[in-house]
């Protein structure tokens, strides 16, 4: 049972102010390969709370107005973590191609979450291109990513 993207939605992105970079790198990318993109912040290397920029990718993904998620801060752990308090979102910390893939393939995730200080911008780009073109796999992964959630 593969299950894609629904790419005709725009795609959410959001970073803190160590990922303003990388996040407007990944939006010019992005669009340039003729994705929609939602940029939800932050737009200046001042500092700010990473939480802010989490929950609103998180939530527009949440709530089915955006494909899937891209998240930015200095390891990832932040956002990460915060997007992972919404109920029906799945953030995974990707760091190579594999993980990238894997977040997708085994644990259905919508949004990837990626250390701005710790992986150089290439990669960046590799690992976005594998988790969009990876499909969840499915059947025992299923009952798996089904006991995630807290109801």
């Amino acid at each position: 049972m593969e299950k894609k993207f629904d790419v005709t939605k725009p795609i959410a992105i959001g970073c803190d102010h160590a990922g303003v970079d990388y996040k407007d790198a990944v939006k010019k990318y992005l669009e340039q390969k003729g994705f929609a993109v939602k940029d939800f912040g932050t737009f200046t290397k001042d500092s700010v709370d990473y939480p802010d920029y989490a929950h609103a990718v998180a939530t527009s993904v949440e709530n089915n107005e955006t494909a899937f998620g891209i998240l930015f801060c200095g390891s990832a752990n932040g956002v990460c973590i915060t997007a992972n308090k919404h109920q029906h979102i799945r953030a995974g910390l990707a760091w190579d191609n594999d993980v990238a893939k894997l977040i997708r393939q085994h644990n259905n995730a919508n949004i990837i979450c990626m250390p701005a200080r710790f992986v150089a911008l290439p990669l960046v780009l590799e690992m976005i291109d594998n988790f969009i073109a990876t499909p969840f796999e499915g059947g025992r992964h299923e009952n798996r990513v089904n006991k995630i959630a807290c109801f």
